[in-house]
């Protein structure tokens, strides 16, 4: 009677100690500086969150395959629960269906307002929210110390600041950066107003401000000799390492290449004077953390969310990780506000604008790389190379939609 009268008190006890768990898989494509500040933003929160019987795991796929994994693994429900994912491919996936999640359920105004406007921009697809933005990358100017005192604010001074450094006698091309990538030139593009689309989406390369872009880029390289005339992302970072290139067209990504003697320092691109004197407007790229829509754990994924995007996740993903927040208010801590690296890359996202997120967008690259690379060695003018381009993505797009 006493044995049976003690099981079942244990039996009562069970519940009041075992918790099942919930555990959460997040699946990103971080390697080094960005995969340790991930690591650490859940670390803390699985030690805030030890208590409630959920666990953040994280799961490393390589960069290369990241997207065709989400692609292949999300829609059949073998995939993770959360993932770390970049703007351009939010409209294909919500298009293919049962991959992202729609936000909109668990958002306020504070929330949505707290991220900065073009951020929140990118991951927003057909009027609805499919992630939080977490950070964002832009090109900026990249300039030696040594060779610029002060770096160019407009395109006349850029051009005056590169016949200085011919008059020196210094073996140098002055600017290099790959311009024959349509994600490098975009900003010289938006510049002139120039767009990929036109409201539908609907392609329009061939418009009037895009010639007008490449024709200034073209004297850039044939009459001002700004820049060199095979440009690659190789010969940028050699160019700018042996100090034969006084600046460069680039991004956060490109610091971790420059040489230890060379002594950098960083500013806004350039506003441009045959544009009226407007600035030139780099592609932002932003990546999100979306919610797997198979995911069986949506609200407890939603959490995670919101702290890896909020204050204490935005500090260490950029003090730790080196990115720059999409949160606006990390801007004010003490630690990032006097970090020169990331305010410069957050002062130039003051005149980026989100890259196009539309499924529409993957059947521009190949067409685009075709045409700059043909112009750029003089085999058809930027108007008949654009004219070509449009005609190939209005094939591609039309064949796309047909699918839908």
């Amino acid at each position: 009677m006493q044995r049976g009268f003690l099981f079942l008190f244990f039996l009562l006890l069970i519940p009041l100690h075992v918790q099942a768990q919930t555990e959460l898989q997040v699946w990103h494509g971080y390697r080094a500086a960005e995969r340790a500040g991930l690591e650490k933003v859940v670390a803390a929160y699985n030690a805030a969150k030890a208590s409630s019987g959920v666990k953040v795991t994280l799961r490393a796929i390589p960069s290369d395959a990241f997207t065709d994994k989400i692609s292949a693994a999300v829609p059949r429900g073998v995939g993770p629960d959360l993932f770390i994912f970049p703007q351009d491919r939010l409209g294909g996936w919500v298009e293919s269906g049962n991959t992202l999640e729609p936000l909109d359920f668990f958002l306020d105004d504070a929330t949505r307002k707290r991220f900065l406007p073009t951020t929140m921009e990118a991951m927003t697809y057909r009027g609805s929210v499919y992630g939080l933005p977490l950070n964002f990358k832009v090109i900026t100017l990249i300039y030696n110390k040594k060779l610029v005192a002060k770096p160019p604010k407009t395109t006349g001074e850029l051009a005056s600041v590169c016949k200085q450094q011919r008059a020196k006698g210094a073996d140098s091309t002055c600017l290099v950066y790959p311009y024959t990538d349509f994600y490098y030139h975009a900003a010289l593009m938006n510049a002139f107003g120039g767009r990929v689309f036109d409201p539908g989406p609907t392609p329009r390369l061939d418009a009037p401000e895009n010639v007008k872009a490449l024709e200034l880029l073209l004297r850039w390289v044939d009459k001002d000799r700004l820049l060199p005339r095979e440009p690659s992302t190789v010969l940028t970072t050699s160019l700018f390492n042996t100090g034969r290139a006084a600046m460069v067209f680039s991004g956060p990504w490109f610091l971790g290449e420059i040489s230890p003697e060379i002594e950098y320092g960083l500013a806004p691109l350039p506003t441009v004077d045959e544009a009226g004197g407007k600035p030139m407007r780099p592609w932002m790229t932003v990546e999100g953390v979306a919610v797997a829509a198979p995911s069986k754990h949506k609200e407890a994924a939603y959490d995670f969310v919101s702290f890896l995007t909020g204050l204490e996740g935005a500090k260490l993903m950029a003090l730790v990780g080196r990115q720059n927040p999409a949160l606006e208010q990390a801007y004010q801590d003490p630690d990032i506000a006097k970090d020169t690296t990331l305010g410069a890359f957050r002062a130039q996202a003051e005149s980026a604008v989100p890259m196009p997120n539309v499924a529409e967008m993957t059947m521009v690259w190949s067409p685009m790389t075709t045409a700059m690379n043909a112009i750029v060695r003089k085999a058809a003018t930027p108007k008949a190379a654009l004219q070509e381009a449009q005609q190939a993505v209005q094939k591609d797009v039309a064949s796309l939609r047909k699918k839908r």
